[in-house]
């Protein structure tokens, strides 16, 4: 307790509070002419949950512009969704 007489929570408390602030990222895929549509959609559709119509907007977007960003969010996830597009050598990068 202060000597205002106010509770303050302990110094544990105020430092994992500290380290919950959430950093924003997102996920950019560039084009490449080694992938189908029908790959880079099923593998945007398993890496971000997107339906299959949103695939394929995002599979054309990626080929006519060269990149697009397919997710964003936290850092964690973003890594997460770069890591099941990669797994079949798509080229991504984690924007912050």
């Amino acid at each position: 307790m202060s000597s205002f007489g106010v509770e303050l929570p302990d110094t544990e408390t105020l430092l994992a509070e500290e380290t919950d602030v959430l950093m924003a990222a997102r996920v950019i895929l560039y084009n490449d002419e080694i992938h189908t549509f029908d790959e880079v959609i099923f593998q945007l559709m398993k890496a971000t949950g997107c339906s299959i119509s949103e695939g394929e907007q995002i599979a054309l977007e990626v080929d006519s512009t060269g990149l697009a960003c397919v997710f964003e969010g936290e850092v964690a996830d973003c890594l997460r969704v770069s890591g099941i597009l990669e797994e079949i050598a798509l080229h991504t990068e984690v924007r912050f």
